[in-house]
């Protein structure tokens, strides 16, 4: 079977990495300077590996390779270019570039195949994530007057970027179009690392919701104030972010994380008057994560009640949790054996743009390890070899969905 070139994807990885506003890692915010200009020298690689290039209104960079006319729909790969601060060289990147490489040694496939580099997957700037393909698969999803943390809307950040914010509804595709979606990322967790498993077929992908927490309480003088008469809103929220914790502890959700807390005015001698807290609830199940978020809002009305200060939540972006589809994860498992690889069946604990694809076609995902279980961050690594299987595991996949049930049989988003 042909492979992919193992060697051109590993430099371009390295090159990629160097399109950075500064380290420490790697900085390619989301319609910044730099993921322009990451996403233009993706498009000369789409270009050479054979691809017609386009940019849609919401900035997704498109490649397209026609098929032999056998099937009207479309198997897709792709990923996202953009990063979070000080991350490492593969979250995303890999996965698009991967792609190119199966793109250019699969010139003989019956339908069309097509690469995107999403845009805004991580949500930049406090924005909501997954915007490109939200525009592409969820297009009533997007709010392009929102604004970010600089005060900066979504649509003056795409205009900005190349975009047309005025013309975005043109990005979407239309429902059933998609054949498969296959996503090949870095796993960005500890599970394949640990077990020596080379590749990881997804069986779902998290559900997401996120939450501002207000705690407003009553600043005054850290000496003169006497203890039972505070309104410290930074014990409140303490408190609150152990009730957080034990969301995830008492089975309610997968995992739960107060990952921001800025109390104010900030200054040793002063209680503390108002905090501000960033929650984040994870799960595959919607149900447990409807409940964790009732346990949320009543220990937030509970603890504001014991400690007398008043406790807003406001419930801001959700990604839904994705079953990926069945047919795309058995031929990622076949494949993974013909090519003499290990494999395990896990769930992402990570959002990824194939959760805004399923409204459009199956989709599935494929993991390779990443080492010592670190992403998002400057240490983020994965052996060559294991970047290399990965690829060539969605090739494989990708010729075995092209000449299979899929392609014949119309599937609806939800099937799995």
């Amino acid at each position: 079977m042909t492979a992919i070139d193992g060697d051109r994807l590993l430099a371009r990885l390295d090159a990629l990495a160097q399109i950075s506003s500064g380290g420490p890692g790697v900085n390619r915010l989301a319609y910044g300077q730099q993921d322009v200009v990451a996403r233009d020298l993706v498009a000369v690689w789409m270009t050479a590996a054979g691809l017609t290039v386009t940019l849609d209104e919401a900035t997704n960079l498109i490649g397209r390779l026609p098929g032999r006319g056998g099937c009207s729909r479309l198997l897709v790969m792709g990923s996202h270019l953009d990063t979070v601060v000080n991350a490492g060289p593969l979250d995303g990147a890999y996965g698009v570039l991967a792609a190119i490489e199966v793109a250019a040694a699969s010139h003989s496939l019956e339908h069309e195949l097509v690469v995107v580099a999403f845009a805004n997957e991580e949500g930049a700037r406090g924005t909501a994530g997954l915007s490109g393909s939200r525009a592409i698969g969820r297009p009533s999803t997007v709010d392009l007057d929102a604004l970010d943390d600089d005060g900066v809307s979504l649509a003056a950040r795409v205009r900005g970027a190349g975009g047309a914010p005025d013309a975005i509804g043109h990005a979407a595709w239309v429902d059933g179009s998609v054949v498969a979606y296959v996503e090949l990322h870095v796993e960005q967790g500890p599970i394949l690392d640990r077990s020596g498993c080379q590749i990881g077929v997804v069986e779902a992908i998290t559900g997401q919701r996120q939450f501002d927490i207000e705690v407003l309480g009553e600043a005054n003088h850290a000496g003169t104030t006497p203890m039972e008469g505070r309104r410290d809103a930074l014990v409140a929220a303490a408190e609150l972010v152990l009730a957080v914790e034990r969301l995830a502890a008492d089975g309610g959700a997968r995992v739960a994380t107060t990952g921001r807390c800025v109390a104010e005015p900030g200054v040793r001698n002063v209680v503390p008057g108002r905090v501000h807290l960033a929650v984040d609830l994870r799960d595959t199940d919607a149900g447990r994560l409807e409940t964790a978020t009732g346990e949320l809002l009543a220990a937030a009305q509970r603890i504001g009640s014991s400690r007398q200060v008043a406790i807003s939540v406001e419930r801001l972006h959700d990604v839904v949790a994705t079953p990926c589809h069945g047919a795309i994860r058995d031929a990622v498992a076949a494949s993974a054996e013909q090519l003499g690889l290990t494999w395990r069946s896990m769930v992402s604990g990570a959002t990824h743009d194939g959760q805004s694809m399923s409204a459009i076609g199956p989709v599935g995902m494929v993991f390779v390890p990443s080492t010592g279980g670190v992403s998002h961050a400057p240490t983020e690594t994965t052996p060559p070899d294991d970047l290399v299987n990965g690829a060539n595991v969605v090739l494989a996949t990708i010729v075995q969905l092209d000449r299979g049930a899929l392609c014949d049989h119309t599937v609806s988003a939800g099937e799995s």
